[in-house]
């Protein structure tokens, strides 16, 4: 678990500056066919630059993390995996804080719906209409792959044809 406290502060405030005004928190949907769920959910800081040494910095203080470059030379520095998101990600921000209020309100959205995440409150509609809800306006709405009505129809869609297959079930053990 990351110690926010044992960073230099003129690093961590950097960092913290520097992904105010170019990182983003992410929540992704990922369709799954080998899954109960129809969705896989996937919490994500993400930041991108030319300049692989400051993304580097990203990696050594927050101890998470992968680093990846394109082919026209910007570098990408992303968290994806939920345990590094609550014992790295959170902590680092939340002691070196954001300045503008919009990264400010992504960051607090950001955190809610990864404790939905954790606490797997996202399986069951009411918690995914939740998880929607909250992240309708971070990163000013953004740019979406799957609408929200989409992904609460596959959600209805899957947990009825659950439900069906229960039901089956249950009918041929009696």
């Amino acid at each position: 678990m990351l110690i926010p406290k044992n960073i230099p502060p003129h690093i961590g405030y950097y960092l913290a500056g520097f992904a105010d005004g170019e990182g983003s928190f992410n929540i992704s949907f990922r369709k799954r066919k080998d899954n109960r769920m129809p969705w896989k959910v996937s919490a994500c800081f993400h930041i991108s630059h030319k300049d692989r040494v400051i993304l580097s910095l990203y990696k050594r203080y927050l101890q998470c993390g992968t680093l990846r470059e394109r082919r026209d030379g910007v570098v990408y520095f992303e968290v994806n995996n939920l345990n590094a998101i609550k014992q790295n990600v959170i902590p680092f921000f939340k002691h070196f804080r954001f300045l503008s209020a919009k990264k400010k309100r992504d960051f607090s959205k950001f955190i809610n719906i990864v404790q939905l995440i954790d606490n797997q409150e996202h399986v069951i509609l009411d918690g995914m209409k939740k998880l929607l809800s909250i992240r309708r306006d971070m990163n000013d709405g953004g740019k979406r792959k799957f609408s929200e009505k989409e992904i609460l129809r596959a959600f209805s869609s899957n947990e009825s044809s659950e439900t069906e297959r229960r039901t089956a079930l249950e009918n041929t053990v009696e």
